[in-house]
């Protein structure tokens, strides 16, 4: 499943730098598929949506960190853990139980980020 950032957020931005998928932004930023990432062209979003990969897209929150669902691996196939989770002072970064995923899934997710 993916992590999100729960509402006890204080905004400490440890998490951001860690995220190797470049999934976690500051609350109120609009994000894009192809930040931090290989992606080029399209990107077919989990609900079916086709994006451009480059266009912008609005904020999941506007009040603390969040995480793009879109774009989280859980850290599988480059750390033994959710590195958001691991430095998160506060233990906000959890698992989001409305988006349970198979290691399969997040290594697929993982090799159609990374190119």
């Amino acid at each position: 499943m993916a992590i999100m950032i729960t509402d006890e957020c204080i905004n400490c931005g440890a998490c951001e730098p860690e995220c190797p998928n470049n999934a976690i932004y500051e609350g109120g930023v609009e994000w894009a598929m192809s930040d931090g990432t290989g992606v080029e062209g399209t990107y077919k979003l989990e609900d079916g949506k086709e994006v451009a990969v480059s266009d912008p897209n609005g904020p999941v929150s506007d009040e603390f960190y969040y995480i793009v669902p879109d774009k989280c691996t859980e850290c599988v196939g480059f750390h033994e853990e959710p590195q958001c989770a691991a430095v998160c002072p506060v233990d906000c970064c959890v698992p989001d139980p409305d988006r349970e995923e198979t290691q399969e899934q997040l290594l697929d997710r993982k090799s159609r980020l990374h190119l």
